[in-house]
């Protein structure tokens, strides 16, 4: 016969099963001896078999380990670090360790945190134990502040425009009909052809150029979009290439590309070439774009009465 006892069902987490009576015998608690395992309980009057369940969590498994004080476990880096050991790349954070430059090993606060008594204390009352991972050990250190661990990732923005300086943009070389050069003139009612000069990768692009800090990379490529040429009259002319080089056999032709119908009267012009640059860049999981202008100016001379010489 089965049967519960009345502590058997106040007890958590203990299941009390019962046997049946055994052959009577002499016993001074209940008349009865019963079989090896069991116990009389004078209250059921039953020999009784008490088998303990263990619990699934400890009952009170205390207060959880604290973060240091005044400290937040460092970012998990995305980038790369270095081990000043091999020289190689490694991962900046594992699961909730962290590669720490100084210790050279993956670093996370040791859980549970040993007694006061312990060595790993070295005396201190405060602070925090951490465990240090090697590739095949680990060791256990005291510090009253969180040890290094990787930085939050660098401002792409801010690598972006290192990438753009390193370009070393600079304004086109004008090429334009007539050139400044002396004793050239042109004429009064003659088109005006304008050029980029012996374009190169940072005077009209396309240029690429990136910037590193902490194991993340920025690239950011510029190309030249549109050269507006401001003439000197009150005319602007926008070239979206790099135009056309005038050649002699072109004779009083206008340029195919990129050109100014012609001056009104005679005089000397100033004219002035802006070239608008586009840089997309992309890194650390955003993009965007920067716009820069550069500039350059030359100085032509119009007559009414003279032979365009080239």
């Amino acid at each position: 016969m089965l049967t519960r006892t009345r502590a058997g069902a106040l007890a958590a987490g203990v299941l009390v099963a019962f046997v049946g009576l055994a052959t009577p015998a002499a016993h001074a608690a209940g008349g009865v001896k019963c079989p090896p395992g069991s116990v009389w309980d004078p209250t059921s009057q039953t020999c009784v078999i008490r088998v303990v369940v263990p619990p699934t969590q400890p009952p009170n498994p205390g207060p959880p380990t604290p973060t240091p004080p005044g400290k937040k476990p460092p970012k998990k880096g995305k980038g790369k670090c270095e081990s000043s050991v091999t020289g190689k790349k490694v991962p900046c954070s594992k699961g909730d360790a962290w590669w720490s430059p100084s210790k050279q090993c993956y670093v996370s606060v040791a859980k549970p945190q040993p007694a006061k008594s312990d060595h790993a204390w070295q005396g201190h009352k405060n602070g925090t134990i951490y465990q240090c991972d090697l590739i095949t050990s680990r060791f256990f250190f005291w510090s009253a502040t969180q040890p290094d661990g990787p930085k939050a990732p660098p401002d792409p923005v801010q690598l972006a425009r290192e990438a753009v300086a390193a370009m070393g943009l600079k304004a086109i070389t004008i090429g334009i009909v007539p050139g400044n050069e002396p004793g050239k003139a042109g004429l009064v009612g003659l088109p005006q052809w304008m050029w980029v000069k012996n374009p190169t990768p940072n005077t009209f692009g396309p240029i690429t150029k990136s910037a590193s800090a902490a194991g993340y990379t920025v690239t950011a490529i510029g190309k030249v979009h549109r050269v507006v040429w401001n003439m000197g009259d009150g005319q602007t002319i926008t070239c979206d290439g790099p135009g056309t080089p005038y050649t002699a056999a072109a004779g009083k032709a206008k340029s195919p590309t990129c050109g100014h119908n012609e001056y009104a009267k005679q005089g000397t012009y100033t004219v002035t070439a802006t070239s608008y640059w586009t840089i997309t860049w992309s890194g650390i999981g955003q993009a965007g774009t920067i716009p820069v202008t550069t500039a350059r100016r030359t100085t032509i001379r119009i007559g009414e009465a003279q032979v365009l010489t080239q």
